[in-house]
C-alpha cells in the first residue's frame, strides 16, 4: 500500500506554517528578542532534558509521562522560536524533507530494503 505523502506533506506544511506564525507573534509580543544561538542553545538544552527523562526510563526509573509531554512541549517552542529568528520556513522544510525521505523509502522498498 502506497502511503498518500503528497497530500499529507501539503497538509503538514499549512498546519506547520500557521503554528509557527502564531509562535513569532506571542514571542515577539510578550518576550524579549533573542539571537538565533539563543535559541539553538535553548533548543538543544530542551533536547537534552527530555533526553535525560528517556535514559532515566530506560534505565528502568519511573517517570510520569507529564514530564515528557512538558519536556516535549519545551522542545517544540525552542524550535519554532529557533526557526523564526532564522527565518526557516519549518512548514516548506518539513514538506520537503518528508518528500525526500518518501522517495528514498519507495526506492528501498523496491529493493527488498526497509527505510
Amino acid at each position: 500500500m502506497k502511503y498518500d505523502i503528497d497530500t499529507h506533506s501539503i497538509e503538514i506544511e499549512k498546519a506547520l506554517k500557521i503554528v509557527q506564525q502564531i509562535f513569532d507573534e506571542y514571542q515577539n509580543m510578550c518576550f524579549t528578542k533573542r539571537s538565533s544561538e539563543f535559541f539553538c542553545l535553548e533548543l538543544n538544552g530542551e533536547a537534552g532534558e527530555l533526553a535525560n527523562l528517556e535514559k532515566k526510563s530506560w534505565k528502568g526509573k519511573s517517570v510520569q509521562n507529564e514530564l515528557f509531554s512538558d519536556e516535549a512541549a519545551d522542545v517544540l517552542i525552542a524550535l519554532m522560536n529557533y526557526s523564526n529568528v532564522k527565518g526557516v520556513d519549518l512548514g516548506q522544510a518539513v514538506k520537503e524533507k518528508l518528500l525526500s525521505i518518501e522517495k528514498k523509502r519507495s526506492m528501498l522498498l523496491e529493493n527488498g530494503e526497509l527505510y
